[in-house]
């Protein structure tokens, strides 16, 4: 008989998309992870990486089945924009993708599709 291992939440990871200096402070708190196939949790985005790569981690990342949350910079997801919008739209609700500030980049809640949500249920003054 073999036993299967199921996914609770302690196997569940964050995964991680930002500038070097969010993805150290992230990982100097314990988020990193790498398996023994090399695949990693995180991506440190810098003027050498392609959009294309910043958009196919976030495409393996939203399909991993051990990732509960990801943690992307405003300014990462901005660039790969269509693909956060289209996640965020296909109803899946794990892993959920919050938007954070970077040091470089000031946060903008209008550009939040959680905070473009929460805005929505809240009466304007």
């Amino acid at each position: 008989m073999v036993k299967s291992k199921f996914l609770t939440q302690t196997d569940m990871k964050i995964g991680l998309i930002g500038d070097e200096d969010t993805v150290t402070g992230m990982l100097l708190a314990g988020v990193g992870h790498v398996d023994g196939q090399g695949k990693k949790n995180f991506l440190v985005v810098d003027s050498k990486v392609h959009i294309k790569d910043i958009e196919d981690h976030f495409h393996e990342l939203t399909g991993r089945k051990d990732i509960s949350m990801i943690l992307i910079t405003q300014d990462c997801a901005e660039m790969i924009r269509r693909a956060v919008d289209e996640y965020e739209h296909s109803g899946k609700t794990i892993p959920t993708v919050l938007e954070i500030p970077s040091k470089d980049t000031p946060y903008d809640p209008r550009k939040d599709g959680v905070m473009q949500r929460v805005a929505f249920f809240l009466p304007s003054a």
